[in-house]
């Protein structure tokens, strides 16, 4: 009978102490840096596209100008 109550109130304290963890919380950094990332190569290649159709427009000019 002692030994059912010992192990019955060991077994109960090893699931409450269980029950009490905490969860870390999760870091979600790295994806706002990779985003960030996408953003820049993209504004880098519309700037680029946008400096090569400029400089088309500007020599088309210049072409209809000497003419």
């Amino acid at each position: 009978m002692k030994k059912s109550i010992l192990l019955a109130s060991l077994l109960a304290a090893v699931a409450l102490t269980a029950c009490s963890k905490k969860e870390e919380p999760k870091v979600e950094a790295p994806a706002p840096v990779a985003a960030a990332s996408a953003v820049v190569e993209a504004a880098s290649a519309a700037a680029s596209a946008v400096d090569t159709a400029a400089s088309a427009v500007v020599d088309a000019a210049a072409s209809a100008a000497s003419k």
